[in-house]
């Protein structure tokens, strides 16, 4: 066991944290210095008081609950195994290992090696992680069309931005289609893998370490493959009432993920916003969700304060504090994670 887990002690590393932290300090500093007259005019022209104050108490307020609802689901999806404790340990080291890997890379491997140390079978941890991602992507994929229906197509995009992926080049609409369809055959492949053919994931399993740069590790794949079958004929008997109490719990995290965009803006705004911005603000940061997926950087460190202010600006009066905003807004939602998983994790 100590063996396979001196890779992910590496990953780990609480030295690591400077890395991410460093390059998201870099990219602040460069902009807020390209920008200073701006930036200084609109700090100069706004005023902190009570309103400010109480806007961030709840943008706080949604980040606890955001991790609460991580960890109800979690007791529920391990049959209340872990308590709170765990739960909590759990949920900051893998908060803690998303932000350290570039987004595309996830801390989903970390997660299945996390669970498993609190005496979670392995096939278990395997089928919890895929279980929780699949319940995140079918948050996204419901709330996608749900969204569009009250705040239109046309409204969604309004950064002009280009990358490269596999030759071709795509702006924001199109990375936001590739990456939707991505995430319906990602939650597809799971479905499958889970509920309907789960002896077939276990062979394909089995098949991909049987080659010869995998084959040392073929056993600990038949065994993980076979919890992993054992686990599904477990979660394919569970009670509809489950899946409501599993699938409510991931609802409130992701909601009060995203509505802690909504109150920072509220807390430093000098707009009206209506009902149907505050829709809009929404719709835009599940556009935000999919780009920053794409982003090489850990955590997204750096990418992210950028993009809150090319989607969200026009939102924020003055313009000059929208880049700011950005800032707190990680400094409530990323930062912390780094800290608090160099802290549990020794």
């Amino acid at each position: 066991m100590a063996k396979r887990s001196n890779p992910i002690r590496q990953l780990l590393d609480p030295k690591k944290v400077f890395i991410p932290v460093g390059i998201g300090l870099a990219i602040v500093a460069w902009f807020i210095y390209s920008d200073f007259q701006n930036q200084k005019a609109a700090f100069e022209s706004f005023s902190w008081g009570w309103h400010t104050t109480g806007w961030l108490g709840v943008a706080l307020i949604m980040v606890a609950l955001r991790d609460i609802g991580y960890m109800i689901r979690i007791r529920i999806l391990t049959d209340q195994k872990l308590n709170w404790r765990q739960a909590f340990e759990v949920i900051m080291l893998w908060e803690f290992a998303s932000s350290i890997t570039p987004s595309v890379v996830g801390g989903s491997s970390v997660a299945i090696f996390i669970v498993n140390r609190e005496k979670i079978p392995l096939g278990r941890s395997t089928a919890v992680v895929m279980i929780t991602a699949f319940l995140d992507e079918l948050f996204y994929v419901l709330m996608v069309p749900l969204l569009l229906t009250f705040v239109g197509w046309s409204t969604l995009f309004p950064l002009e931005m280009q990358t490269t992926l596999f030759g071709f080049e795509l702006g924001a609409r199109e990375i936001f289609i590739v990456g939707y369809v991505f995430i319906l055959m990602l939650i597809t492949g799971i479905y499958l893998a889970i509920f309907r053919f789960p002896n077939a994931a276990r062979n394909l399993l089995v098949s991909v370490f049987s080659t010869r740069l995998l084959k040392r590790w073929k056993k600990g794949a038949e065994e993980t493959g076979n919890d992993l079958m054992v686990t599904s004929g477990e979660l394919r008997t569970k009670p509809f009432s489950f899946w409501v109490k599993a699938f409510t719990a991931t609802f409130l995290s992701w909601t009060a993920r995203f509505w802690v965009v909504n109150f920072i803006i509220l807390a430093f705004t000098m707009i009206d916003l209506t009902m149907a911005d505050h829709f809009l603000i929404y719709a835009r940061q599940l556009v935000m969700w999919v780009i920053l997926l794409i982003s090489p950087t850990p955590g997204s460190a750096g990418v992210a304060e950028v993009a809150f202010e090319g989607f969200l600006q026009q939102f924020i009066a003055p313009v000059g504090l929208a880049f700011g905003s950005g800032v707190i807004w990680r400094c409530l939602t990323y930062y912390p994670y780094l800290i608090m998983g160099a802290i549990v994790l020794p």
